[in-house]
């Protein structure tokens, strides 16, 4: 059985979604952030980089989400969540599998980094702490953030799914990038953005991955 390690409020959320889609056992071993927001140190005794998620099948551990969903789908998928090799649909899956933790997520993550700075600077530095954090998003995160926003919108609204008109796990991969964005850059505004969140929130499998994993900031 494949055990996940998960954190709360993360990026491992997909994977229990994944595991649900495919009516697949599996056990969690949940982790608690602590008071930095930052995952645990006993993390790094499952993996050295200490994030999630993380999964271990046996004696195989895997990490990063993109190749535990790849090895998920391709060792006990069957073909599904998967369009078929050969496909303008496969090459648009593909391209979103990278796209979501490489493109969507660096802004976000920038943004987390921008608002920390102004919510812990000591108050003696907070004015320059905060001009620093308002340069940064008005240089770097929030043209980006918008760029990106403005191609999921556009994405979706030329098909139903990230990959075209099947769901599939491109639609997974792009969940955390999508609901982080609606929940910290507005993105959730956007009508066929608004209306793909819907979609996803409804699916039984998300809403007992959510079941299993406990509160999620996102959903």
């Amino acid at each position: 059985m494949i055990t996940v390690h998960h954190l709360d409020n993360s990026r491992s959320q997909r994977i229990l979604w994944l595991l649900e889609e495919l009516s697949l056992p599996y056990a969690i071993k949940a982790y608690k952030r602590g008071k930095d927001m930052l995952a645990p140190p006993e993390l790094k005794a499952v993996h050295p980089l200490g994030k999630a998620p993380v999964i271990a099948d046996g004696a195989l551990v895997v990490a990063e989400t993109g190749a535990i969903i790849d090895y998920i789908l391709t060792t006990y998928g069957h073909g599904r969540l998967m369009p078929v090799i050969g496909t303008e649909a496969r090459f648009h899956y593909t391209y979103w599998m990278h796209h979501a933790e490489g493109t969507a997520m660096m802004p976000l993550l920038l943004k987390l980094v921008t608002s920390a700075i102004r919510s812990r600077a000591p108050w003696l530095i907070k004015p320059l702490a905060n001009r620093i954090a308002d340069s940064t998003d008005a240089a770097l995160v929030t043209p980006n953030l918008k760029t990106n926003i403005d191609f999921w919108e556009n994405t979706l609204a030329r098909s139903s799914w990230f990959a075209g008109g099947e769901f599939s796990a491109a639609d997974i991969i792009m969940s955390f990038p999508l609901e982080a964005a609606a929940s910290r850059a507005g993105a959730g505004t956007r009508p066929h953005i608004s209306a793909w969140l819907e979609k996803i929130h409804a699916r039984p499998a998300y809403k007992k991955a959510l079941a299993r994993g406990g509160p999620y900031a996102y959903a």
